[in-house]
């Protein structure tokens, strides 16, 4: 299987900023994506942490459109595509192979527990043979914290044996390591790129044979993260990643990730509107900013080159 021109590095899902209606804020949106672009961060649009699935298909597409009209580079993109509906991901997953995307993450329909692998493997069939497009690489979003529904090594065998030029990889949120040291061993040998959830596995995915990290955390912290992506090799690595790990765990272990990545988005770029997320999900109180903002300032953290709309930090 070849592995020639597929996205690898570090990856955002990003956040979508919302206006007071709850509307999409598609001038933030851009904004944001090229901002995390001029980070060396490529942008898994619509994943988890963007909300994926608080937004219509048309949201996505729409802001799909908006980025691409942008000039954003759409090989360094991965929108995420999968909903419960198989006619929804149809649509969503050709729209983001149409602007030519470098691969789609793709969701296993969440909804019904304890379906089959075979059912599993119908949903993935199906999708790719309704795309009926050679351009489509998918890569399976395994997410059991969340999605309960996932993605085992032998489904991965059987989709590669049926589809090896569509089934590009995964990403491994499972927060299991030995989980996706599992997948690595098996499968990474023969050109099946697997990305990890966190950054704080991304030292240990990259010397396993992985190939980068799609993470929440990438939305603030992203040239560290590359960092680490591009100097894995180097004597301080280890040191880099304990840096990684202590950011994460300021933004997401005391706090709702979403809601916090969004507030430390809106602290750094002095932009409070940058705190709204969509229900259900609800804001971090004003305690809860002022405790994240005095814990980002105590670690030292930064944005750099984040444009700003009001006096800094």
């Amino acid at each position: 299987m070849s592995t020639a021109n597929r996205i690898k590095g570090v990856l955002s899902p990003v956040v979508t900023p919302f206006k007071a209606d709850y509307s999409p804020d598609t001038a933030r949106f851009v904004a944001h994506c090229e901002w995390l672009m001029s980070q060396n961060c490529g942008l898994a649009v619509f994943g988890t942490n963007s909300e994926a699935n608080s937004l219509a298909a048309e949201e996505r597409m729409s802001l799909l459109d908006a980025v691409v009209a942008a000039g954003v580079d759409t090989s360094r993109m991965m929108p995420g595509t999968g909903c419960c509906s198989i006619t929804e991901t149809v649509k969503i997953t050709s729209h983001a192979v149409k602007h030519g995307c470098a691969g789609v993450l793709m969701l296993p329909p969440f909804y019904y527990k304890g379906v089959s692998e075979e059912g599993l493997y119908r949903h993935y069939s199906e999708v790719i043979q309704r795309v009926g497009d050679d351009r489509l690489r998918i890569y399976l979003y395994h997410i059991p914290p969340v999605a309960v529904v996932g993605i085992t090594p032998p489904l991965v065998e059987r989709l590669l044996k049926a589809y090896p030029t569509a089934i590009a990889g995964m990403k491994d949120s499972s927060g299991d390591w030995n989980n996706t040291k599992t997948f690595l061993d098996a499968f990474a040998k023969s050109g099946f790129d697997v990305f990890v959830g966190s950054e704080s596995f991304l030292l240990a995915n990259m010397k396993n044979g992985g190939v980068g990290t799609i993470s929440a955390t990438a939305n603030v912290n992203p040239a560290a993260i590359h960092k680490l992506y591009t100097e894995w090799k180097n004597a301080d690595a280890d040191a880099q990643q304990q840096r990684l790990n202590l950011v994460r765990d300021t933004v997401g272990k005391k706090y709702v990730m979403i809601s916090a990545l969004k507030q430390t988005i809106a602290i750094y770029a002095g932009d409070p509107a940058w705190g709204k997320v969509r229900p259900p999900l609800v804001e971090l109180t004003a305690e809860q900013s002022k405790s994240l903002a005095a814990e980002l300032k105590e670690i030292g953290f930064t944005m750099p080159g984040l444009a700003r709309t009001a006096a800094t930090v």
